[in-house]
């Protein structure tokens, strides 16, 4: 059992994970704390970039000598392979921890293995502590791991009468500052930012992130089936690396060819691109979280294709009466197919709501007598 010490000490490792978001992308974030043998914090650390030494590392090196006969508290279980970096599981025998309480175990088989390596050397292990704070902070990186495919938020605004624009196509500003400062957050914290052609013609947005300093930019994604994106949109600009994801069979000859910007070809499904094949290629270049902000054509087509893991909703109170609906054709036709919703959240922001909720399993069809 953990002691009322070890307990706050893991939950200000979820705290330091969380400091890694948007940052470590393709790899987990992971917060360690270090306590010495009477209990006392002497160490503590964060995951800040892949590539660079791992949350334990950077706990283990402030506490020094005083990490010997200590425990360690890490949000995820120390890995067991040599990468980049070394092996966590290791580095924790070398410095004499005898102690480790971790969240969550590795879900990968290349890293998982060392909470054994570390009993094996005679280290006390225990797993699950804070287990659900832990997977919160750490969801979009195990949600990829685990479903072999990027997790994918889908952001969207509205009016209260759940109309993403006015009928004559105008859209800004339906929420308020401090919800648009909110969806830079989400930016910030996302591998990828998505928009569809559609959106790109009506706001030309720009999807980088801005008023936020010392951050990783996105990779910002259009879903442009036939390759219409004009020359001078604002996405194709210098301030974050874009990918086109168009059609195989789209004439590209027009499209600029700049640093910073790629083109995908992908294959046709209907109504636009194949959204598996699409998240197959943000996967294989190393995106783990998917910021969709398109608009409801695109939002109707990753929820047809079961791949939506969170909503975020921005509910201004402003009433429309017409105009487009935040939600396109999502393949659903009957109330018993509806997609239910869980609600983890509910938050005010200036005037607005944001409602974050999460797709629960349909319930089993009564069969008919």
């Amino acid at each position: 059992m953990a002691t009322a010490a070890e307990a706050q000490a893991m939950r200000h490792a979820v705290a330091l994970a969380a400091r890694g978001l948007g940052h470590t992308s393709p790899n987990p974030v992971v917060g360690c704390v270090i306590l010495d043998a009477g209990g006392r914090v002497v160490g503590e650390g964060w995951h800040q970039r892949a590539g660079g030494p791992h949350a334990e590392v950077h706990a283990l090196r402030a506490a020094g000598e005083r990490a010997r006969g200590g425990t360690a508290l890490v949000t995820l279980e120390p890995c067991d392979h040599t990468g980049r970096t070394g092996p966590c599981s290791q580095a924790l025998i070398a410095a004499g921890i005898t102690r480790v309480h971790y969240a969550v175990g590795d879900p990968t088989a290349q890293a998982r293995g060392g909470a054994a390596t570390l009993a094996a050397a005679g280290v006390e292990v225990e797993a699950g502590l804070l287990a659900e704070e832990a997977e919160a902070v750490n969801e979009p990186w195990l949600t990829a791991m685990r479903r072999g495919r990027p997790f994918v938020l889908w952001k969207f605004a509205a009016t209260l009468d759940g109309r993403s624009a006015a009928a004559d196509g105008t859209s800004r500003w339906i929420t308020s500052p401090e919800s648009r400062a909110d969806v830079h957050r989400l930016r910030a914290e996302a591998d990828a930012v998505v928009v569809g052609s559609g959106t790109l013609r009506a706001d030309d947005p720009h999807l980088a992130v801005r008023g936020r300093e010392g951050v990783t930019q996105p990779l910002r994604v259009v879903v442009d089936t036939a390759a219409t994106i004009k020359p001078g949109a604002r996405a194709l600009d210098d301030a974050a690396p874009t990918l086109l994801a168009v059609a195989e069979d789209a004439s590209t000859a027009h499209l600029p060819r700049r640093p910073g910007v790629e083109t995908v070809r992908l294959p046709r499904a209907a109504g636009g691109l194949a959204i598996p094949a699409l998240l197959a290629e943000l996967d294989a270049r190393g995106v783990r979280s998917v910021l969709l902000e398109g608009g409801p054509t695109l939002a109707g087509a990753f929820l047809a294709a079961g791949a939506v893991d969170k909503v975020i909703g921005y509910l201004a109170p402003v009433l429309l009466g017409a105009g487009p609906a935040a939600l396109a054709d999502a393949g659903i036709t009957t109330i018993a197919r509806a997609l239910r919703l869980e609600t983890a959240d509910v938050t005010r922001l200036g005037p607005d709501l944001r409602v974050t909720a999460v797709p629960v399993a349909p319930a089993p069809l009564a069969e008919e007598n």
